[in-house]
């Protein structure tokens, strides 16, 4: 690209909330600064306060390369980082970047791109896992097949167009501006409920399979089960938060709870027929693992079994459980404004 070109492009602030993030931090942030994108570009990490290394290596980095530089995000929550790294850049463009998410090569150009050229607020594409570990390679196949995850494109791909949210985004800052940034009371979901407010604020949020973002899985089954019991207790607190967003998907994981769990109590306490509920449900997830599976090793092939069922339970507990206090927590809540926004930067 010649100079005229690039210095015609807009320039990008990519924003990166981390906790505990030692183990992929350095590589997320090579990512970026390995991107062949031609206009200037600042990456903001918000640092929570982590027990591992994470502090330390972020500090690496601000040595290494004069685009990187970090703000300090006292609650460690991932919505409080995103805003604190918003406030802390100042380009027209914002990318959101997680810890351990490894973007792919071209995903900002192609990304800046689409913005323009659909003229959206947001665009973002597809959360593809990718494990190191056997347990890690299960997930992944979990997380990125429609037993496991739904028919979310971001998960598992499709055409390219409007979509109700994507994975991660790449930004407008007058937008976020506009809009109060992300609500740092959503510890979970922020992103699903930021990209309805921009839907119901006239703005396009465009998915497309063109921008893929390497996500690693979360490490261990205890893990996994807290991720998808907060999806859960949050994407209920976003359905009672903003009324006539529920969506039928959102349905399947606590039927599946329940079916499991009444199946089991009754089963014991009433009749063995009852057992049949949470057997057909076992047989549905083996039958699928074996399906999914295709590719894995054995041991990896019955772990992504455990993997669905995890995913499923924990979620669906998730939504069953959450407490109406934490839905008027929220509701009670006032996201800043732009000129807080605008304030707090200046």
């Amino acid at each position: 690209m010649n100079t005229k070109a690039a210095e015609e492009l807009p320039a990008v602030s990519v924003i990166m909330p981390v906790l505990n993030e030692e183990r992929h931090l350095r590589t997320a942030v090579r990512h970026i600064l390995e991107q062949d994108y031609a206009g200037p570009m600042e990456v903001v990490i918000a640092l929570g306060p982590s027990t591992d290394r994470t502090a330390q290596i972020a500090a690496e980095l601000v040595a290494e390369d004069p685009r990187v530089r970090t703000v300090e995000n006292p609650t460690g929550r991932t919505p409080a980082g995103l805003n604190a790294a918003i406030r802390g850049s100042s380009h027209p463009i914002v990318v959101r970047v997680d810890g351990h998410g490894l973007l792919t090569p071209g995903y900002i150009t192609t990304a800046v791109r689409l913005l323009g050229e659909m003229e959206a607020a947001n665009v973002g594409g597809i959360m593809h896992a990718e494990g190191e570990t056997e347990w890690e390679h299960a997930v992944a196949a979990a997380m990125t097949s429609k037993i496991g995850v739904g028919n979310a494109a971001f998960h598992t791909g499709g055409l390219a167009g409007p979509a109700d949210t994507v994975y991660l985004g790449v930004f407008r800052r007058e937008v976020l501006e506009r809009l109060g940034g992300y609500n740092e009371e959503f510890v979970r979901a922020q992103d699903w409920e930021l990209n309805y407010r921009i839907r119901q604020d006239g703005g396009l949020v465009w998915f497309t399979p063109q921008l893929r973002v390497t996500y690693r899985p979360r490490p261990t089954i205890k893990a996994l089960a807290k991720q998808y019991k907060d999806y859960g207790r949050w994407r209920r607190v976003v359905t009672r938060y903003h009324r006539g967003s529920v969506n039928l998907r959102y349905l399947a994981p606590p039927t599946a709870f329940l079916g499991v769990t009444l199946g089991l109590l009754l089963g014991v306490a009433v009749h063995p027929a009852f057992l049949a509920l949470p057997a057909v449900y076992l047989l549905g997830i083996a039958g699928g693992a074996l399906v999914e599976g295709r590719g894995l090793s054995p041991r990896a092939k019955a772990l992504l079994a455990v993997a669905f069922a995890t995913m499923h339970l924990s979620w669906g507990f998730g939504f069953l459980t959450s407490p109406r206090s934490l839905a008027r927590k929220v509701i009670g809540s006032r996201a800043p404004s732009s000129a807080d926004v605008v304030a707090e930067r200046g």
